[in-house]
């Protein structure tokens, strides 16, 4: 797969698409303007939240955020790496931790020694070296799964 990660900023006639990925897939039926006000968002030039777009070609194939908050109960943690998706004919071959490493490198070049993210599925982000830490609220009362991954940068050693 020829892949290129880019900002939703360099593609933005994929928006729309985008917007119905991340309503579809995490969203309500009447909350498809919520992500379309996320993706607006995405596209102002503020730091966060970004978007990024994983093209196989000039196909968009998934996409991931770096948001200021994804979890309204945890306001206190930051960055989030949020609304990672991928499109269902592409998964099993790795676009996931790819989408993951670009948010760390990402957060990494701006100096953030960690990074966070929930969800309702066990067992999966572990395999890619997040930490669980327990559960939190997602609102209004459902429980999901807090990770965190330390992204430190010592001594151009690497991630610690």
């Amino acid at each position: 797969m020829a892949l290129r990660i880019v900002s939703l900023a360099e593609v933005p006639q994929q928006r729309e698409l985008i917007t119905d990925w991340l309503w579809q897939a995490f969203g309500s039926e009447n909350s498809r303007d919520f992500f379309a006000s996320i993706i607006t968002s995405c596209l102002s030039g503020a730091d966060l939240p970004l978007t990024f777009v994983a093209l196989d070609g000039a196909q968009p194939v998934g996409t991931v955020g770096v948001w200021r908050c994804d979890l309204i109960s945890r306001q206190d943690l930051f960055p989030w790496l949020a609304a990672l998706y991928v499109a269902e004919e592409f998964r099993g071959r790795g676009l996931s931790e790819q989408l993951q490493q670009h948010v760390i490198a990402w957060c990494q070049a701006h100096n953030y020694p960690g990074i966070w993210l929930y969800s309702a599925c066990a067992d999966y982000y572990e395999r890619f070296g997040w930490h669980y830490i327990g559960d939190a609220l997602d609102y209004p009362d459902k429980l999901v799964r807090l990770y965190h991954k330390d992204i430190s940068v010592t001594s151009g050693t690497g991630a610690a």
